[in-house]
């Protein structure tokens, strides 16, 4: 994916692991299948029944991991966490699984999302004493966890995600088993499997292919999993609400090998091809491309609808790693070079379809429109396999801004000419809602749509103070 050079990144994946001897180990794979998911941070820690022990730090999970600090990291128990930095921003303090000890216990934890209303419920924790060790959203749940006067640790843990606002899948880990929980409206992706007696949860389900687990289900929004060595109970900490799974995670986040709600990501990108090929009116062109990685499906797609053939137009460098902010225009134009060429023979003297997943702020998709004009194609005609991106995301996508969004403020033909495009076509909202064979009207399978359409499925930014956490001011 070009998340760098395209501005659009999502918060997290995560990987968790129980009963099986080589935890660590295979986290550590686990997190290699997540690596597209979070690029500034990686994390373990693993249980052998005695302690919590924590191996993280900055950069890619190569970068942090290596034989030494992954061989003392024994144990049948992990939780692991890749990370994008959004809510909190960076730092050593903030790569997580977050690990905490006190005198009531040793936990860590791992989330993937982002909490609407942390720093409202911060406010109110730091009234009542509670000090903070980092700027991560997730360490508002510790603290609720450890505040909270239900009888049990379950208990306590059920009434904190129940004050919970916005996106989450959190992994807890403690000397005697591992919690999984789901937000109440599956805005951020999670599933379940198993690998022998061991039990495996992850961010998308790739993870479970690379290390030989079998996926068993979705874990259900506002379900609580506790899995210890006696099995696994299922529990809920609040009722679902209506379904609202990240339409993102189908256009762009997840990996083409993934499923989601048991629809493969390739496959539903596919027809967001196809509907968009169907969706674009009077086009004539020798040959379609796709930005690579994310579009390369849409692409095909829209090929076979369409009848024009598809090419590899357009080349990503693998080996390019991470470029630093350049001073001037050319030497930024420079950098996008480096990590996407075209392939002059390809479209030099053709008329292109150029299929991308979205138009963030507009500066990528010019950038590219110049290059392959420059090598020579003669007509660039620009098709989107997403709806305009009009609103921001709260819910752990970097785009938190309205005036992040070239959509919020321009009209399509405005977009056209700012990035140079011959045409500009974007999906429709309703084809986009076919394509991942979802319905609007359908509880228990809905999307998130709120970045194309404005609909928040959660409140943004609550003004009352919930019950639980009035207590705590006294």
């Amino acid at each position: 994916m070009l998340g760098e050079i395209r501005g659009l990144n999502e918060e997290c994946g995560v990987f968790g692991i129980w009963g099986h001897p080589d935890a660590a180990q295979l986290s550590y794979y686990g997190l290699h299948a997540l690596q597209h998911r979070g690029q500034e941070g990686a994390g373990i820690v693993v249980t052998d029944g005695q302690a919590l022990r924590a191996v993280k730090g900055e950069g890619l999970v190569n970068d942090v991991f290596n034989e030494s600090n992954l061989g003392t990291a024994k144990g049948y128990g992990a939780i692991a966490h890749a990370r994008y930095t959004t809510a909190g921003g960076g730092g050593i303090e903030n790569v997580q699984p977050l690990l905490f000890r006190s005198s009531t216990g040793t936990l860590a934890i791992a989330h993937n999302g982002n909490l609407v209303n942390a720093n409202h419920l911060k406010q109110h924790l730091e009234r009542s004493g509670s000090i903070f060790q980092s700027t991560s959203d997730t360490e508002v749940v510790v603290h609720l966890i450890k505040k909270s006067k239900k009888p049990g640790f379950r208990a306590q843990v059920k009434e904190s995600l129940s004050l919970l606002k916005g996106a989450f899948s959190f992994l807890i880990i403690t000397k005697e088993g591992m919690m999984v929980a789901r937000d109440r409206n599956g805005l951020r992706p999670l599933s379940l499997g198993r690998l022998g007696d061991a039990y495996v949860v992850a961010s998308e389900t790739c993870a479970f292919d690379l290390i030989g687990a079998e996926f068993i289900r979705e874990v259900e929004p506002g379900e609580l999993l506790v899995i210890t060595d006696g099995g696994i109970e299922e529990d809920r900490f609040v009722e679902m609400e209506k379904r609202a799974m990240c339409a993102m995670e189908y256009v762009y986040f997840a990996r083409p090998d993934s499923n989601i709600d048991e629809i493969n990501i390739h496959a539903a990108r596919k027809r967001m091809g196809k509907q968009l090929a169907k969706e674009c009116f009077g086009i004539e062109a020798d040959v379609v491309t796709g930005v690579p990685d994310s579009s390369i499906s849409a692409a095909i797609g829209f090929a076979e609808e369409s009848g024009i053939p598809y090419e590899l137009g357009l080349i990503k460098n693998r080996y390019t790693g991470r470029t630093f902010i350049q001073p001037t225009q050319e030497l930024r134009e420079r950098g996008v070079k480096m990590k996407l060429s075209p392939v002059v023979q390809v479209v030099k003297g053709k008329r292109v379809v150029m299929v991308d997943d979205s138009i963030v702020r507009g500066t990528t998709s010019r950038r590219i429109v110049n290059m392959l004009k420059e090598a020579g194609a003669t007509e660039v005609h620009v098709v989107i396999s997403s709806p305009p991106m009009k609103n921001p995301c709260f819910y752990g996508i970097d785009t938190s801004t309205s005036e992040e969004l070239i959509a919020s403020s321009k009209s399509v033909e405005e977009i056209r000419e700012a990035i140079g495009a011959d045409t500009l076509t974007f999906l429709s909202a309703d084809g986009l809602v076919e394509a991942t064979a979802r319905a609007f009207d359908d509880e228990t399978r809905g999307l998130c749509m709120a970045c194309f359409t404005g609909d928040y499925p959660t409140e943004i930014f609550p003004d009352t103070v919930l019950p639980h956490v009035k207590e705590l001011q006294h």
